[in-house]
């Protein structure tokens, strides 16, 4: 039976935030309790610095299932699998496990993240951080939640104030010097900078107000979409490095909160233009 209720042709949202929420935490503690025997040689190499496990392709396949069983309407953009169909309007944009090489030695930091988008535009997302517990969601117009209560970006002014997150662009060559560039001045001018090896975790920290922006190139769709839709709703700004609307089409993001978002383009800008 189909979902849709209004006229944008949107399913309910909320109702199906809460499923894809009781999905995420399901497949993520499955993915909890794997941890407890998994072992290093389980693991492949897609590419350099770029680590994949029996556990990622599982849990994308019970996703998959359980998500096309609460929305039958949408298709799939999934990191593991390219050839899952596609929708033509409506595709769930899922990371069955975002912070593999976490996974992998045993670093408690690595989530579940599902989103939902009418065309590349994310209506609904859910991260599910599995060592902490910590459900984060929202949905287009329905504000931005952690395990129940409601969340904001934070409310720092100030750059020499703030705390930021990133990763690093392992795949991308020739960037890596403007990076390490931009990361020291960052450094300088900011209270620190941290590197928690999860984008997903990172923008739903951003979200919650822990960071106060977050920025990294060379990020995948399944690794932004469901925190670009929590981070909106929760007040602040998602955007490409030149200030555009396409954070996914671009691989580029900077988000977090409107003061700080705007301080940092400039910075960002000096290196990336």
């Amino acid at each position: 039976m189909s979902l849709f209720g209004d006229n944008t042709g949107y399913p309910d949202l909320e109702l199906l935030c809460e499923k894809a929420q009781v999905i995420s935490i399901r497949v993520g503690r499955a993915i909890k309790e794997q941890r407890k025997n998994f072992s290093a040689n389980q693991i492949e190499e897609k590419d350099f610095n770029n680590l994949v496990s029996f556990v990622d392709r599982a849990a994308e396949d019970e996703l998959v299932k359980q998500l096309s069983s609460a929305f039958p309407e949408a298709g799939f953009i999934t990191e593991e699998d390219s050839t899952r169909p596609r929708g033509k309007r409506f595709n769930w944009i899922i990371d069955p496990l975002d912070g593999t090489t976490n996974f992998v030695h045993g670093i408690p930091c690595y989530a579940v993240s599902v989103a939902l988008a009418d065309g590349m535009t994310p209506i609904l997302g859910v991260i599910y951080e599995i060592n902490m517990d910590e459900c984060f969601y929202a949905w287009k117009d329905g504000g931005a939640w952690l395990n129940g209560k409601a969340i904001h970006v934070s409310n720092t002014k100030e750059l020499k104030r703030s705390l930021l997150g990133t990763g690093f662009p392992y795949l991308e060559s020739g960037m890596h010097e403007k990076y390490i560039a931009l990361f020291g001045e960052l450094q300088r001018a900011t209270r620190g900078i941290r590197r928690p090896g999860s984008a997903a975790t990172d923008m739903a920290w951003t979200a919650a107000g822990r960071f106060d922006a977050f920025y990294e190139y060379g990020l995948a769709p399944w690794d932004v979409a469901a925190g670009i839709i929590l981070i909106t709703e929760a007040g602040g700004h998602c955007t490409d490095f030149s200030n555009g609307n396409d954070p996914i089409g671009k691989k580029e993001l900077l988000c977090g909160t409107p003061a700080i978002h705007e301080a940092l383009l400039p910075v960002i800008q000096k290196y990336f233009s």
